[in-house]
């Protein structure tokens, strides 16, 4: 069986994106699994496999994912050639870094947007080092849905088969409460469970997490579980989607990873970041869906102060790469 295309960006030079991407390449399970291309930068992908510990994985240079190599224990790199050793240091922020990491993700969607790879995975990149080499964007789901004509992307955590929507994302918890609406909810329901389909989810029943405590015990702790997502979740009810809640969301977690769901719509950033954090840091992975094409991500930053010191784990790079496999043959069929 032929073996999937995933693109991966090198994400920022300078932080621990080149080492877990050596790291990830080098084990059996991802090799034999996919066909990997990393877009970046040769000098900093050769620097880093001196680093302690590090493995060395033979370079295999190329134009296009098409002339990738399917061998085990290649890393197939198009090299943008776009970091100068005479300014480049790792472990230190750097606008330039920034705008070379934006023109790796740059490369891979359009690659993709192209149908020369299957998925897209990602590591990480420094949202700083991006402001200052004049991206204009926060970070990768906008940087997405923009090159893919997206205008708004769903992010969704997978770990372990808890799989975690976000009705809101990188706003204050304040405004986040604010955006608690039932029309919101109800848009959220449809495009989540559409956002399911995609991945080849089609049975189960989705949950929406409460937004008090206790679901706020009909009013005596917040009114907003009676006042906009009861209304919503029986709106969708009503349109024939499988959903249920408020369900408390010191239980509805639980409740979704023994299987009583197939997903949580989770109210606020910290609320589903936590729950599936706890569980397994390394393992949570982030998929942008509702796109045309598939993105998975690790879901831990840059981590500069031990970039360059071969000590970072790759397990959250391997996921990424597993999971991009995984559901890459759904995005494939829809072509």
């Amino acid at each position: 069986m032929k073996k999937p295309v995933i693109l991966i960006p090198m994400g920022d030079p300078a932080g621990v994106g080149p080492e877990i991407i050596i790291k990830a390449l080098a084990d059996p399970g991802t090799a034999n699994s996919a066909v990997c291309v990393v877009i970046g930068d040769k000098g900093v992908l050769e620097g880093a496999m001196q680093y302690p510990n590090m493995p060395k994985v033979p370079l295999n240079l190329i134009q296009d994912p098409n002339d990738a190599s399917p061998e085990p224990g290649v890393l197939n790199l198009i090299d943008l050639h776009n970091i100068d050793p005479a300014w480049f240091r790792v472990g230190q922020v750097d606008g330039r870094c920034g705008k070379a990491a934006y023109a790796y993700i740059e490369t891979a969607i359009r690659f993709a947007n192209e149908r020369h790879g299957d998925a897209v995975a990602t590591p990480p990149i420094n949202k700083v080092a991006l402001s200052q080499g004049g991206v204009p964007f926060i970070g990768h789901t906008e940087i997405f849905g923009k090159l893919t004509g997206t205008p708004d992307p769903l992010t969704m955590f997978e770990v372990k088969g808890l799989r975690v929507f976000f009705l809101t994302r990188h706003v204050a918890l304040r405004t986040a409460c604010d955006q608690v609406t039932t029309d919101r909810i109800i848009d959220y329901g449809r495009r989540c469970s559409a956002a399911l389909a995609q991945i080849g989810v089609t049975e189960g029943t989705m949950a929406v997490a409460g937004l008090n405590p206790h679901s706020g015990e009909h009013g005596l702790f917040g009114n907003e579980e009676d006042t906009q997502i009861v209304p919503a979740v029986e709106a969708l009810k009503k349109e024939g989607y499988q959903i249920e809640g408020p369900i408390s969301a010191d239980s509805v977690f639980h409740l979704a990873l023994v299987g009583r769901y197939n997903s949580v719509l989770s109210l606020y950033h910290d609320q589903g970041h936590i729950a599936t954090k706890t569980y397994d840091f390394e393992r949570t992975i982030s998929l942008t869906l509702g796109m045309p094409i598939l993105r998975t991500s690790v879901d831990h930053g840059t981590a500069m102060d031990i970039a360059g010191t071969g000590t970072v784990s790759a397990i959250s790079m391997i996921e990424a790469v597993r999971l991009a496999v995984k559901y890459a043959p759904y995005f494939t069929q829809s072509r």
